[in-house]
C-alpha cells in the first residue's frame, strides 16, 4: 500500500474550527485534510494560544516575579555573559537590569505578535523546503494554517509550566528557557550541568516530538507528497537546529 498523502478536494462540509482543534489531538489527518480542501482560517488557534501565553504571564508575574525571571537567567547565563556583569560598574548593572526587565515584560506581553511571526517565519522555510526539495504542491497559506494547528500541543507545556508554579515551586528555580517538566533537561541542574549537554537534553522535549510528528504529518498532507518526506522536512530541520543551539552552548560556555 502507498504512503502517499495525496488527499482528493473533497465535497464534504468543512469542519469548524472548533472540530479541527478537536480533531488535531485525536485525529490529526482530518485537521490536515479539511485544511488541504481550501479551509485554511486559523484564528482559533491563535487565540487559544494568545490566551493560554497571557495565563502564563499572570503565573510568572504573580509568583514569580519578572525581577526574580531577570535575576534567574542571570544567574544560569553563560560563564561569558556572567564575566561581562561582574566587570560592570554599578550604575551600568542597574542599567542592565532595568532593560533586561523591560525586553522579558516586553516580550511576554507581545506574545501573539511573537506567535504569528514565528509562525510565518517557520511556514516559509516549510513551504519552500516541501515543494522545492520534495515536488511538493503546497500553498502558503494551508501551510501556515496548518502550523498553527499543529502547534496546538505546545500549549499542554506551557499549562503544565502553570501547574508547577502553581504548585509552590520555589522562585529562586524557576527558568524561563526551561519551565516544564517535559524533558530531560527539567531534572537537571542548570547552573552545574555542561551547557551543551543541557541544552541537548532540553531539547529532547516530549510535547515539541508530538508536535514536529503533528508538523510532518500536516505538511505531507497539504503539500500532497509522501508522509515520509514531510517528517525528513520537518525533523532534519530540527536536528540542524538543535545541534546549532548545542554548539552555541559549547561555545559560549
Amino acid at each position: 500500500m502507498s504512503d502517499l498523502s495525496v488527499q482528493p478536494v473533497s465535497d464534504a462540509p468543512a469542519l469548524s474550527q472548533m472540530e479541527r482543534v478537536t480533531d488535531v489531538f485525536v485525529a490529526p489527518s482530518k485537521t490536515f485534510t479539511d485544511i488541504k480542501n481550501g479551509h485554511t482560517s486559523w484564528w482559533m488557534p491563535f487565540v487559544i494560544m494568545a490566551v493560554i501565553g497571557y495565563i502564563f504571564f499572570a503565573a510568572v508575574y504573580t509568583k514569580v516575579g519578572m525581577q526574580q525571571v531577570v535575576d534567574n537567567q542571570i544567574r544560569l547565563g553563560s560563564q561569558a555573559q556572567q564575566e561581562r556583569m561582574a566587570n560592570m560598574s554599578p550604575e551600568q548593572k542597574a542599567m542592565s537590569n532595568k532593560i533586561s526587565l523591560y525586553i522579558t515584560e516586553g516580550a511576554f506581553a507581545a506574545g501573539p505578535v511573537f506567535t504569528i511571526l514565528t509562525g510565518l517565519l517557520i511556514s516559509v522555510v516549510l513551504w519552500g523546503t516541501i515543494n522545492m526539495g520534495f515536488g511538493g504542491r503546497a500553498k502558503f497559506g494551508s501551510v501556515l494554517s496548518m502550523w498553527m494547528y499543529a502547534y496546538l500541543p505546545m500549549m499542554v507545556k506551557v499549562l503544565l509550566g502553570v501547574a508547577v508554579i502553581h504548585a509552590g515551586s520555589t522562585p529562586e528555580s524557576f527558568n524561563i528557557r526551561n519551565f516544564s517538566p517535559t524533558n530531560a533537561g527539567a531534572f537537571l541542574d542548570p547552573a552545574s550541568t555542561n551547557k551543551a549537554l543541557y541544552a541537548l537534553a532540553s531539547s529532547i522535549d516530549i510535547v515539541s516530538i508530538w508536535s514536529m510528528i503533528l508538523l510532518g504529518m500536516g505538511l505531507a498532507i497539504v503539500a500532497g507528497v509522501k508522509r515520509s518526506s514531510g517528517y525528513i522536512a520537518v525533523f532534519a530541520w530540527w536536528t540542524l537546529i538543535v545541534i546549532a543551539g548545542a554548539g552555541w552552548a559549547a561555545v559560549m560556555g
